[in-house]
């Protein structure tokens, strides 16, 4: 009979498949008899004495392991099934026609970018030559922004059903099984572009059409239900249209405003990028900064409360690089970024403050896209404070917190390059107030956090869509558009790789059941 045993192990065995069968057997009745085992649960725990906590599912030599890819359903030949559009190519898109090809639908993606491949040039020139591509860059193109991220794959979601279905179809397209045991899995940057591809080529071999640097340019919708949709390409009659797009298509808000279609204010959260070297991360979390061959770069989460706004932590990217994202000239924006070894000598990570609705002055606030226009603000303003370049402006740490301009900046992972500059000239007030005294409640949680080491670069500004486009609890649809589905980041509805995927799935589920498919 199949048993779950939890066992604790020093670092150097929990990846070590004799040792840890010897700690499995201790948990063990006498009479059980030779076993089959694997993992369920792998969590580092570094508080006090370093250990790995392992959670095993125990069968006997007789008893068949089950297989974890199993319970995915298959993917069917779709090529004369009915359409269902979606617009963008990202894990919601991506996860939305996979979802098409087990449950008989054929879907039709746009993507206004290019493919993977094809992307990595004009990232490297954005790079190096500071050139911006509107149409592809960091956010836009095949695997969305989630294509050259850290590839971090843990999600609050409750639907835990549906996140190991994610997890399971990521494995089955090329990603490490580890990613199904880790309490917080990565895939990496440098592994996300072949799965990305594998995915891809499932969907083109089911029947379904990938259809690159094609971008949206008007809806119709007629008696309350979507009819059609007018792409680079020309005008395409639709049943059903996912809206993939991602939270940073600020021209589809643009088009779903033109139309009078509802949409609304969200709230959402601005900052800056923090890089420390690693080894002075590696040395609060474990007190050493020597790891050795079995403990991860460490990682950090931060939160703290600031005159009753909330500052904290988002994508800490162990061992990573700070990346240019701007998706159009005259803006300066980061993100991070991690290979899947995650050695590079640096840690980086947003640090966020929660924007208030009245702080929104000078903007209409009747306007539902008027956190959006305040975000374009600050990125706009960075880019002028350094030169009107991809160089991003930045300060160390400690001088930020003190009020000095920096006479010289620390070597930085940033590859566009940075400048010294006052940020106080570029964040807004109440940002960089809230900022600053979140750093020094860091410093009292991550010792040695509040360094002249540590580098802050300005902007951290797209953590999350400052719009949400509203649609029915139920049914997914959009209130004024029958047949229209608002889906993953873009739309409000998700924040991050699987709860973006697990949208899109669901989006699809939803719209078998109008189209009435078997």
């Amino acid at each position: 009979m199949k048993r779950i045993v939890n066992i604790e192990i020093e670092p150097s065995g929990a990846f070590d498949e004799k040792l840890l069968r010897m700690e499995v057997a201790k948990e063990l009745p006498n009479a059980f008899g030779p076993f089959n085992f694997r993992l369920i649960k792998r969590s580092l725990d570094a508080r006090g004495r370093i250990r790995f906590n392992i959670r095993a599912e125990v069968f006997s030599m007789n008893e068949p392991m089950e297989d974890r890819m199993s319970s995915i359903p298959r993917y069917r030949d779709v090529s004369a099934s009915k359409k269902v559009h979606i617009i963008g190519a990202g894990p919601a898109g991506l996860f939305a026609a996979l979802r098409c090809l087990q449950l008989g639908l054929k879907p039709v993606i746009i993507e206004r970018g290019k493919d993977v491949r094809e992307r990595r040039r004009d990232v490297a020139i954005l790079s190096k030559e500071h050139v911006v591509n509107p149409e592809s860059n960091y956010c836009f193109g095949e695997g969305g922004a989630g294509a050259y991220s850290d590839g971090k794959l843990y999600t609050r979601s409750k639907k835990r059903g549906h996140v190991e279905e994610v997890l399971a179809m990521l494995v089955q397209h090329g990603a490490h099984e580890d990613i199904m045991v880790d309490a917080h899995p990565h895939i990496g940057t440098n592994k996300l572009p072949m799965i990305i591809t594998g995915i891809r080529e499932r969907i083109r071999s089911c029947g379904g059409e990938i259809h690159f640097q094609e971008r949206l340019e008007d809806i119709e919708v007629k008696d309350g239900r979507i009819q059609a949709i007018r792409t680079t390409s020309g005008e395409h009659s639709v049943q059903a249209l996912i809206l993939a797009t991602g939270h940073s298509a600020r021209d589809i808000f643009h088009l779903l405003k033109a139309n009078e279609l509802f949409i609304e204010y969200k709230p959402f959260a601005l900052g800056v990028r923090v890089e420390h070297p690693q080894e002075l991360i590696d040395k609060s979390r474990y007190r050493s900064a020597q790891r050795g061959d079995y403990l991860p770069p460490a990682s950090y989460s931060v939160v703290c409360q600031v005159d009753g706004r909330g500052a904290y932590s988002f994508c800490m990217c162990p061992g990573g690089v700070i990346a240019p994202c701007a998706t159009s000239p005259g803006e300066v924006v980061t993100n991070g970024w991690s290979p899947s070894k995650r050695n590079n000598p640096f840690a980086n990570s947003g640090i966020v403050v929660e924007v208030r609705e009245t702080e929104l002055k000078g903007f209409d606030p009747h306007d539902p896209l008027r956190g959006m226009y305040f975000q374009a603000s600050v990125e706009q303003r960075a880019c002028e404070s350094a030169g009107g370049s991809q160089t991003a402006p930045a300060q160390r740490l400690t001088d930020f917190v003190n009020g000095r301009v920096s006479s010289s900046l620390p070597a930085c992972s940033y590859y566009p390059g940075v400048m010294s500059v006052d940020l106080m000239d570029v964040l807004p007030e109440h940002i960089a107030y809230s900022l600053k005294e979140s750093f020094k409640i860091f410093n009292t949680k991550i010792p040695g956090y509040l360094t002249e080491e540590a580098l802050v670069v300005a902007t951290e500004s797209r953590t999350s869509s400052p719009v949400r486009i509203p649609r029915d609890p139920e049914t997914l649809e959009h209130p004024q558009a029958a047949g229209l589905y608002p889906c993953g980041e873009g739309a409000g509805y998700a924040g991050g790789i699987v709860s973006a995927a697990i949208d899109g799935m669901r989006c699809v589920e939803q719209i078998k059941l109008r189209l009435g498919v078997d």
